[in-house]
Formats: C-alpha cells, structure tokens, sequence
C-alpha cells in the first residue's frame, strides 16, 4: 500500500514538471524571438567625418571622446635610431668617438585619448654601439663599445643616466681602459638633447 502511494503521488507530480518545463521553454523562445537584433557594422560617410567637429581629438568613431589608446611603437623606435645616429662624433683630448648603431632599441609608447583630451607616454631600454680612435702611447688605436640607457620613460630625462662597456681591448691598460670610459660618457648630454627632441615630437602627435 505504501509503495503504491508514492506511485500515486509521483504519476500525479508528471504533469505538473511537465507543464513547468513547456512553460519555461515557451519563455526562453519567446524572449530569444523578441530579443533586439545585434548591431550590424556600417562604413563610415563623408558626413559622419565632417559631423565629427573642429575639437574632436582621437578616432571619428569615438565621438564621446572616451578612453582610446594607439600604440606608437613602430615611429617611436624608427625616430628614436633616426635621432640618436644623428649625433655628431666628439672630440676627445686623445681622440673621438661616434654613435655607429643603435643595437637595442626596446619599450612601448603610445597615445591615450581620454575624455576629448590626449596624453602621451612610453618606457624605452636602449643599447648604442660607439667605435673611435684614442692615441695610446705613442700610437692611435682603434676602439669599440657600448653605451647602455637603462629604461626611462616620459619626463624623466633630467635623470637619465648612461653605462659605458668596452668591446675586449686586450692591449690596453686600465688607465687607458679608464680613460677611454670617462671620454664616452660625454655622448649624455647629445644623447639626452636628441631624447628630449623625441620625446617632443611624440606630445605633438
């Protein structure tokens, strides 16, 4: 008698989870059927470019001026080595040195549009390769090295710094070798003077 109750019961609670699973499919269909349509991507108009206005900053497609970021690596590091090849070879009391190659030039920049209003940034690491002719002893000879820039990013030339490391000289003193690195470590000043050139032109972007 016991097992046919719960029988009973059970039979009679089937048409109840039925009818409670058509109602919920019915309503899943019907709220996928009157659900908006997703947006269809349109092509922008001559109009939609010139409704844009005088003091729009940043892509047609932001009207509201929010935030938008562009990355500016690909013209940052070609300027970058463009600029600091560029800088003319010292004179030293014993001898002269110049930039022959920018060996490293690694970071990011980029252009953050936010709220109508633009902004600039970046963080570089840069390794320069120097080659000159000292005159050591009684004869010039013919030296390489690098000047490491440790990063730095936007506004913080004033305290940039450089590290000078000679290519192996194995026939020179460490007097000379001493020498040779204090003279290097003038290319700061036209290093730093050619950054800040660059880092100009990217707030004029």
């Amino acid at each position: 008698m016991e097992g046919g109750g719960a029988a009973a019961v059970s039979a009679e609670k089937q048409p109840e989870a039925a009818a409670t699973a058509a109602s919920y499919t019915y309503w899943v269909r019907e709220m996928t059927q009157d659900a908006a349509p997703l947006p269809v991507p349109r092509k922008l108009t001559s109009e939609d470019i010139s409704n844009q206005g005088p003091n729009h900053i940043g892509s047609v497609w932001n009207r509201a001026g929010t935030w938008e970021e562009k990355s500016l690596n690909k013209w940052a590091s070609d300027r970058i080595k463009e600029l600091l090849q560029s800088v003319q070879s010292l004179e030293f009391s014993g001898g002269n040195a110049e930039i022959s190659e920018v060996t490293r030039s690694s970071g990011d920049a980029f252009l953050v549009t936010v709220r109508n209003k633009k902004r600039v940034g970046y963080t570089y690491e840069l390794a320069l390769r120097v080659k000159g002719e000292w005159l050591i002893g009684s004869e010039k000879k013919k030296v390489q090295g690098y000047i490491d820039i440790e990063e730095f990013s936007f506004g913080e030339l004033d305290d940039l710094q450089i590290q000078v490391r000679l290519s192996e000289e194995k026939d020179l003193q460490q007097e000379d070798k001493q020498r040779i690195v204090k003279d290097l470590k003038q290319f700061l000043q036209p290093v730093r003077e050619k950054l800040n050139q660059f880092e100009q032109e990217l707030k004029d972007r």
